[in-house]
Protein backbone atom coordinates (compact mmCIF):
# COMPACT_ATOMS: atom_id res chain seq x y z
CA UNK A 1 0.00 0.00 0.00
CA UNK A 2 1.71 3.24 -0.91
CA UNK A 3 1.38 6.70 1.35
CA UNK A 4 -1.43 8.14 -0.82
CA UNK A 5 -4.06 5.38 -0.50
CA UNK A 6 -3.04 4.77 3.08
CA UNK A 7 -3.54 8.69 4.29
CA UNK A 8 -7.04 7.81 2.96
CA UNK A 9 -7.97 5.32 5.36
CA UNK A 10 -6.69 7.84 8.17
CA UNK A 11 -9.75 9.32 9.74
CA UNK A 12 -9.96 12.07 11.97
CA UNK A 13 -12.06 13.29 14.74
CA UNK A 14 -12.44 16.65 14.29
CA UNK A 15 -15.11 17.79 17.18
CA UNK A 16 -12.27 15.98 19.33
CA UNK A 17 -9.49 18.27 18.05
CA UNK A 18 -12.03 21.38 17.75
CA UNK A 19 -12.87 20.27 21.79
CA UNK A 20 -8.56 20.29 22.31
CA UNK A 21 -8.49 23.07 20.93
CA UNK A 22 -11.16 25.43 23.04
CA UNK A 23 -9.61 23.66 25.89
CA UNK A 24 -6.20 24.95 25.43
CA UNK A 25 -7.52 28.34 24.50
CA UNK A 26 -9.41 28.04 27.85
CA UNK A 27 -5.80 27.54 29.45
CA UNK A 28 -4.51 30.37 28.10
CA UNK A 29 -6.69 32.77 29.51
CA UNK A 30 -7.00 31.20 32.68
CA UNK A 31 -2.93 31.10 32.87
CA UNK A 32 -3.02 35.06 31.76
CA UNK A 33 -5.78 35.60 34.55
CA UNK A 34 -3.94 33.78 36.86
CA UNK A 35 -0.87 36.28 36.20
CA UNK A 36 -2.76 39.63 36.00
CA UNK A 37 -4.10 38.36 39.53
CA UNK A 38 -0.94 37.68 41.11
CA UNK A 39 0.91 40.83 39.75
CA UNK A 40 -2.29 42.50 41.52
CA UNK A 41 -1.68 40.66 45.04
CA UNK A 42 1.97 41.48 44.83
CA UNK A 43 1.36 45.90 44.05
CA UNK A 44 -1.70 45.16 47.29
CA UNK A 45 0.65 43.54 49.16
CA UNK A 46 3.28 46.31 48.53
CA UNK A 47 0.92 48.76 49.41
CA UNK A 48 -0.21 46.96 52.91
CA UNK A 49 3.74 47.11 53.43
CA UNK A 50 4.18 50.70 52.91
CA UNK A 51 0.67 51.21 55.07
CA UNK A 52 1.71 49.24 57.82
CA UNK A 53 5.32 49.91 57.91
CA UNK A 54 5.82 53.59 56.82
CA UNK A 55 3.01 56.01 56.47
CA UNK A 56 1.25 54.41 60.02
CA UNK A 57 4.27 54.37 62.08
CA UNK A 58 4.78 57.94 61.14
CA UNK A 59 2.15 59.60 61.52
CA UNK A 60 1.42 58.16 64.83
CA UNK A 61 5.11 59.48 65.58
CA UNK A 62 4.62 62.57 64.43
CA UNK A 63 1.06 63.15 66.74
CA UNK A 64 3.45 61.74 69.63
CA UNK A 65 1.37 58.30 69.57
CA UNK A 66 2.21 54.87 70.15
CA UNK A 67 -1.08 53.17 71.08
CA UNK A 68 -4.44 54.35 69.55
CA UNK A 69 -8.05 53.83 70.42
CA UNK A 70 -10.67 54.00 67.45
CA UNK A 71 -14.46 54.74 68.22
CA UNK A 72 -15.66 50.95 67.58
CA UNK A 73 -12.93 49.92 70.06
CA UNK A 74 -9.88 48.87 67.78
CA UNK A 75 -6.27 49.54 69.30
CA UNK A 76 -4.04 50.31 66.72
CA UNK A 77 -0.21 50.02 67.86
CA UNK A 78 2.84 50.26 66.53
CA UNK A 79 5.27 46.87 67.18
CA UNK A 80 8.95 46.73 66.86
CA UNK A 81 9.51 44.14 63.85
CA UNK A 82 12.43 42.13 63.36
CA UNK A 83 13.55 39.93 59.99
CA UNK A 84 16.83 37.62 59.53
CA UNK A 85 18.27 35.54 56.64
CA UNK A 86 21.32 34.63 56.03
CA UNK A 87 22.42 35.55 52.27
CA UNK A 88 23.38 31.87 50.78
CA UNK A 89 26.72 33.81 49.23
CA UNK A 90 27.74 35.07 53.26
CA UNK A 91 26.66 31.72 54.91
CA UNK A 92 30.49 30.91 55.54
CA UNK A 93 31.08 34.09 57.01
CA UNK A 94 28.06 34.66 59.25
CA UNK A 95 28.63 30.45 60.63
CA UNK A 96 32.75 32.23 61.28
CA UNK A 97 31.31 34.98 63.20
CA UNK A 98 28.55 32.91 65.01
CA UNK A 99 31.25 30.71 66.30
CA UNK A 100 34.02 33.29 66.52
CA UNK A 101 31.34 35.07 69.09
CA UNK A 102 30.28 32.16 71.03
CA UNK A 103 26.87 31.82 69.47
CA UNK A 104 27.97 28.36 67.89
CA UNK A 105 25.01 26.43 69.59
CA UNK A 106 22.98 27.82 67.26
CA UNK A 107 24.08 26.13 64.04
CA UNK A 108 22.88 22.76 63.14
CA UNK A 109 24.52 20.06 60.91
CA UNK A 110 22.61 17.09 58.72
CA UNK A 111 24.79 14.35 57.95
CA UNK A 112 22.07 11.84 56.79
CA UNK A 113 21.35 12.31 61.11
CA UNK A 114 20.41 15.35 62.49
CA UNK A 115 21.87 17.28 65.12
CA UNK A 116 21.27 19.36 67.35
CA UNK A 117 22.52 22.52 69.36
CA UNK A 118 26.31 22.54 70.84
CA UNK A 119 26.61 19.24 68.11
CA UNK A 120 29.01 20.83 65.69
CA UNK A 121 32.39 18.96 66.66
CA UNK A 122 30.43 15.85 66.75
CA UNK A 123 28.98 16.57 63.46
CA UNK A 124 32.53 16.73 61.65
CA UNK A 125 34.46 14.54 64.05
CA UNK A 126 32.04 12.23 62.37
CA UNK A 127 31.82 12.99 59.11
CA UNK A 128 35.12 13.05 58.71
CA UNK A 129 35.53 9.97 59.88
CA UNK A 130 33.14 8.21 57.58
CA UNK A 131 34.86 10.12 54.31
CA UNK A 132 37.94 8.44 55.45
CA UNK A 133 35.98 5.40 55.40
CA UNK A 134 35.06 5.66 51.66
CA UNK A 135 31.68 7.56 52.18
CA UNK A 136 30.38 9.96 50.17
CA UNK A 137 28.63 12.04 52.66
CA UNK A 138 26.68 15.15 52.77
CA UNK A 139 26.89 17.50 55.26
CA UNK A 140 24.61 20.28 55.93
CA UNK A 141 24.81 23.17 58.36
CA UNK A 142 22.00 25.72 59.22
CA UNK A 143 20.20 27.90 60.95
CA UNK A 144 16.63 27.57 61.58
CA UNK A 145 15.16 30.61 60.20
CA UNK A 146 13.38 31.39 63.85
CA UNK A 147 16.29 31.18 65.87
CA UNK A 148 17.68 33.72 63.70
CA UNK A 149 15.01 36.07 64.10
CA UNK A 150 14.85 35.88 67.53
CA UNK A 151 18.54 35.74 68.20
CA UNK A 152 18.85 38.76 66.24
CA UNK A 153 15.99 40.47 68.25
CA UNK A 154 17.24 39.82 71.48
CA UNK A 155 20.57 41.25 70.38
CA UNK A 156 19.55 44.32 69.10
CA UNK A 157 16.64 44.80 72.27
CA UNK A 158 19.72 44.33 74.71
CA UNK A 159 22.05 46.66 73.04
CA UNK A 160 23.93 44.21 71.17
CA UNK A 161 25.32 44.97 67.87
CA UNK A 162 25.21 42.02 64.93
CA UNK A 163 26.33 42.17 61.52
CA UNK A 164 23.41 43.22 59.77
CA UNK A 165 24.95 42.16 56.11
CA UNK A 166 25.27 38.73 57.27
CA UNK A 167 21.99 38.38 58.88
CA UNK A 168 19.96 40.13 56.23
CA UNK A 169 18.74 42.07 59.09
CA UNK A 170 15.45 44.00 57.95
CA UNK A 171 13.93 45.88 61.15
CA UNK A 172 11.38 48.20 61.05
CA UNK A 173 7.66 49.54 62.82
CA UNK A 174 4.67 47.57 62.11
CA UNK A 175 1.14 48.46 62.73
CA UNK A 176 -1.09 46.03 64.69
CA UNK A 177 -4.70 46.69 64.47
CA UNK A 178 -6.74 44.90 67.32
CA UNK A 179 -10.40 44.45 66.27
CA UNK A 180 -12.98 44.27 69.11
CA UNK A 181 -14.55 41.27 69.30
CA UNK A 182 -18.53 41.47 68.59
Amino acid sequence: MDLEQESLNIQVNTGASKDIADSCNKLLNVQREVEELEEKLKKKKAEETFLSEQEIPNRMQEAGLSMLKLTDGSVVEIKPFYAAKIPATKTEEAFKWLRDNGHDAMIKNNVSLTFGKSEDNIAKSLVDELRQKGHNVKQVEKVEPMTLKGFVREQIQSGKSVPNDLFGVYIANKTKITTKEV
